[in-house]
């Protein structure tokens, strides 16, 4: 299954314990419709994954959309999770809190930045002969 708009692009892959959602594009006002109405229609299984690596913008009524998507696939026994937001979108999802509600599996590139970051604040330990000299 496929919609597209000038704005917002979702693709639907079903597989036999998963369906895989695709979003990319802008998900505000003007595209909700379209956004819901792909994760309404999508098959049920036990877990949704819905892409969100090519989401360029997630307004308030794509967060009120996404909660009341886990709270229909939580009812019936599945699960959301979320995979790869963009930057952006992360933010969203923090500001919101639905970080703490939904399952959110963050971009690699993130966390390795995170790591980069956290090794460059530690102090430098110091060569071992130096270490033995004091």
């Amino acid at each position: 299954m496929k919609e597209r708009s000038d704005r917002l692009d979702v693709q639907v892959n079903v597989g036999d314990r998963v369906v895989r959602v695709r979003v990319a594009g802008e998900v505000d006002i003007a595209t909700v419709a379209a956004f819901r109405s792909a994760l309404w229609s999508a098959p049920a299984r036990p877990v949704l994954h819905l892409e969100m690596s090519g989401l360029r913008l997630l307004s308030a009524a794509g967060v009120r959309t996404l909660l009341a998507a886990h709270l229909r696939i939580r009812a019936r026994g599945g699960e959301l999770i979320l995979v790869d937001p963009t930057p952006v979108v992360a933010r969203v999802l923090r500001a919101t809190g639905l970080h703490r509600v939904m399952t959110v599996l963050e971009p690699t590139r993130v966390v390795e930045a995170a790591r980069r970051v956290d090794t460059a604040r530690r102090p430098a330990t110091p060569p071992a002969d130096l270490m033995l000299a004091a």
